[in-house]
């Protein structure tokens, strides 16, 4: 099976690198679940919680890469296994 590259990295690193960029070192400045008008204007039936960074950008979970629904968040705190979508 052929590797894919993207400007000679292969896709993982190069997905890595992009991120790794854009979120480490950032703090969370906010937390909200989105309001049910943008759920609604997204054409979703959950709406999960939006982080909020100290640079003004938001990080919103998704059902997929399509953007089909809001999505839940897997974590490993001891209270807090899973951050739930609302509807």
């Amino acid at each position: 099976m052929k590797e894919y590259k993207i400007e000679g990295k292969s896709v993982e690193q190069y997905w890595t690198d992009l991120i790794t960029k854009h979120l480490v070192g950032r703090k969370i400045i906010n937390i909200e679940y989105i309001p049910q008008d943008e759920m609604d204007e997204n054409m979703w039936y959950k709406r999960p919680i939006s982080i909020q960074l100290d640079n003004g950008h938001w990080i919103t979970p998704i059902m997929d890469d399509e953007g089909n629904d809001g999505g839940a968040m897997s974590t490993t705190f001891k209270d807090l296994g899973t951050i739930p979508v609302i509807s």
